[in-house]
């Protein structure tokens, strides 16, 4: 069974889908099966890391929440696309639909999380997946928090600012009393000039877990 990897933060802007995109690469070039999971339905994006053009996407996330596809027919294979095409082994993608009308739908109806949950495993059997990176959608909803119960792991990524730090000590209290097994943090736009070994500190000691990345803001 592949693991579930959600990758989180309480504030949109971090880089998450950036950091999810590029984990899916780095498994992939170390020979895994990796698939990105975009639930964030109401500002989708992954696809645009990946240069996935939205004419060959038939069937989104977005279709299979409204019943319109199974899970597996809105997985793509991305091993024709140029950065991808020396890697050992696979990336799929899940991606949401970028357009007014499916925003709004979201944003009106919601949606069922437990169909897709239900669906997930399928999912790594089908595609005999090693791991499963959900690129979630920022902050507290049900929809997000429920999808974290259901992880193996939960990176959370924030930016050295008081309000982030504030945001994320929550985050890591409603994990812990979600029991998800494993909680990391990482540390991103984090500028030259500061000392990245005092902002590891801080992090563990304030919130208890391991700092696997400082990533330096790109300038």
């Amino acid at each position: 069974m592949g693991r579930i990897v959600s990758i989180h933060s309480y504030r949109g802007g971090t880089g998450k889908s950036n950091i999810a995109a590029n984990l899916a690469y780095l498994a992939a070039h170390r020979g895994k099966r990796v698939a990105v999971l975009d639930t964030d339905l109401q500002a989708p994006g992954v696809h645009l890391l990946f240069g996935f053009d939205t004419n060959r996407m038939p069937y989104t996330l977005s279709d299979f929440l409204f019943n319109r596809c199974g899970l597996e027919e809105a997985a793509y294979n991305l091993k024709g696309i140029a950065e991808l095409k020396d890697i050992g082994g696979s990336v799929f993608l899940l991606p949401s639909r970028m357009t007014v009308d499916a925003i709004m739908k979201v944003i009106a109806q919601g949606y069922d999380v437990g169909k897709l949950n239900d669906q997930l495993n399928h999912l790594i059997e089908r595609l005999s997946l090693d791991l499963l990176l959900i690129d979630t959608h920022p902050g507290f909803n049900e929809e997000t928090l429920l999808t974290l119960a259901i992880s193996d792991t939960l990176v959370i990524v924030l930016r050295p600012d008081k309000q982030d730090y504030h945001g994320t000590a929550v985050l890591v209290e409603v994990a812990g009393r979600m029991a998800v097994p494993h909680v990391h943090m990482l540390a991103n736009k984090v500028f030259g000039n500061i000392d990245k070994d005092d902002i590891r500190q801080k992090i563990q000691q304030s919130y208890g877990h391991d700092v696997i990345g400082i990533l330096p803001f790109a300038e």
